[in-house]
């Protein structure tokens, strides 16, 4: 099964795969709100703006599993990202993003490795992997790199269509 096949969950409850988000590449963050790197949201939304018109999606994936910072339910994550952040792009359900539960997703984006050389499991919230148009991951970007840092625009950009 290709990365765009597998089956994901939106924040309510509806079903998706990476490609029904266009040809575009797709930039999959997992999020939290109660995380000291939650302020990424207006940068993620940022790019969601600034480059939505030309096939970027951001998919916001929240997640639990670091120290419980994403403790509510769909609706008060729905909440809090778009009355806080203003966020317009999708969220996906909650999700395991590492360990025995981890999902398919991320059993995909995991095998990437980071500008360092290093696969392996999501060290935090806010890790960063750009799924290129045909469905392969490109990059990884720890989660202290801020979204709209030099080297993951750069990156966005060359993988957007000309």
């Amino acid at each position: 099964m290709s990365l765009d096949d597998i089956p994901l969950t939106t924040l309510d409850g509806r079903p998706m795969t990476l490609a029904d988000l266009a040809d575009g590449p797709v930039l999959v963050v997992n999020v939290a709100s109660k995380c000291g790197l939650t302020p990424q949201y207006t940068a993620l939304e940022q790019l969601a703006q600034d480059y939505r018109d030309r096939g970027l999606t951001v998919l916001g994936v929240p997640c639990n599993q670091f120290m419980g910072q994403e403790p509510g339910t769909a609706e008060e994550i729905q909440d809090f990202c778009s009355s806080t952040y203003g966020v317009t792009f999708p969220l996906l359900a909650k999700t395991d993003v590492n360990g025995a539960d981890r999902h398919p997703l991320y059993a995909v984006l995991t095998e990437t490795p980071d500008a360092d050389g290093e696969a392996g499991d999501v060290q935090w919230n806010f890790e960063k992997f750009l799924v290129g148009p045909g469905g392969d991951v490109v990059n990884r970007f720890r989660p202290r790199t801020a979204p709209d840092a030099p080297e993951v625009i750069s990156a966005i950009e060359a993988v957007l269509p000309r």
